[in-house]
């Protein structure tokens, strides 16, 4: 087991305890950040000749599922700050790199890597400008990871630039995941020096190995996978654990034969889910690992392992609220629970359009296309 997952494990008890106060903030506690920092978990992807873990799939995978069973939003928030501060130190130039990986500890980048900007080339860099959402963990940030297209070639890049450049604004008024803190922002010609850019769908890096191979896309799957398998088992368990309580009593859920049937049925219907993610990320980490390249056909699965274990997480949240009486109806875990996976469905990587692209696939009907983003082409 990696080092980071124990790490990742231990913390369970503080984000547990914190959840309520996280929801308060609107962000992470301090406690929460600097523990973070000290156990390596902003750094889990960062190329270990930077300093870093360079974490393989299936152990961030465990990692972000310990983390999100304590509190989703903390899983949330190290999910989207890790993959943009591991993937700066991997894609960035040299120059860029060596400023930002200096301190004593990682720098963490948070910001919008879906709706794009805009790029307008200058002194072979880029004046960037535009207004972003759904900046997660962005209230522990250094750095904005920012994507934006370019004005003359219309590529998709992403640029980063320092905190300071751009204006927040605290907009995150929402029902599940309040501690993500997942504000908007917005930028008017910053200056981004050469060096301080990639470009958004690169993959393969000169500073580590076949992890990123995978790009910026892959690694998000692994993020929204991760995060829905801590909190898919933890809203089981509570349940369960609510259901043992009052065993005994009259016209409770334990002695009813519908919840056991129920019960047993979102206890397959998950456990199935998360093993097709594990299945298809061994195998393209067995893929990576032995130098080869991903087919079409695994990048499909991808995104439909994450895709089913998000919907399938979704109808368990569903069924645990119907049946959890006043435990998910009042204020607490399982309210919290259901309010954050609801939430965590609106994800663009989650969208039925993936869906329906990875079937298209499946079913033959797109030889010779190549997945470019979340659509093929």
């Amino acid at each position: 087991m990696s080092d980071l997952v124990k790490q990742a494990r231990e913390l369970q008890p503080l984000l547990d305890e914190r959840a309520a106060e996280c929801e308060r903030l609107g962000r992470l506690t301090d406690d929460i950040d600097a523990a973070y920092h000290e156990r390596g978990l902003y750094g889990m992807w960062v190329p270990r000749s930077l300093g870093g873990s360079e974490l393989d799939p299936i152990s961030a995978l465990r990692v972000l599922e310990a983390l999100s069973y304590a509190q989703p939003s903390a899983g949330w928030v190290l999910a989207a700050t890790a993959l943009e501060t591991g993937t700066a130190g991997a894609y960035l130039g040299d120059e860029a790199v060596a400023e930002l990986f200096a301190g004593e500890r990682f720098p963490v980048l948070g910001g919008q890597g879906t709706r794009p900007g805009t790029a307008v080339p200058r002194d072979g860099g880029y004046d960037i400008s535009g207004s972003w959402s759904f900046a997660s963990g962005i209230k522990h940030a250094s750095y904005t990871h920012n994507a934006v297209v370019t004005t003359d070639t219309e590529q998709f890049r992403v640029c980063v630039a320092p905190l300071e450049k751009a204006t927040l604004i605290d907009n995150w008024d929402v029902l599940g995941l309040v501690a993500t803190g997942s504000i908007d922002y917005t930028m008017t010609d910053v200056f981004i020096p050469p060096g301080w850019s990639h470009d958004g769908l690169v993959e393969g890096s000169t500073r580590g190995g076949p992890f990123y191979d995978l790009g910026v896309v892959q690694i998000a799957l692994i993020c929204h996978s991760g995060w829905t398998l801590g909190i898919g088992r933890r809203i089981l368990d509570e349940l369960a654990a609510s259901a043992r309580k009052k065993a005994g009593r009259p016209g409770q859920l334990a002695s009813s034969e519908h919840f056991h049937l129920g019960f047993g049925t979102m206890e397959g219907k998950f456990r199935a889910a998360a093993a097709l993610v594990f299945e298809t990320w061994h195998d393209v980490w067995n893929t990576l690992s032995a130098g080869d390249q991903l087919t079409t056909r695994q990048r499909t699965l991808l995104r439909i392992a994450l895709t089913n274990i998000t919907w399938t997480t979704q109808e368990v949240s569903q069924w645990a609220y119907k049946n959890g009486g006043t435990s998910a109806l009042c204020d607490g875990v399982m309210q919290r629970l259901f309010r954050d996976m609801h939430a965590g469905t609106q994800h663009i990587l989650s969208a039925n359009g993936v869906l329906a692209e990875a079937g298209r696939e499946l079913a033959g009907l797109a030889e010779g296309q190549k997945w470019v983003f979340l659509a093929l082409e």
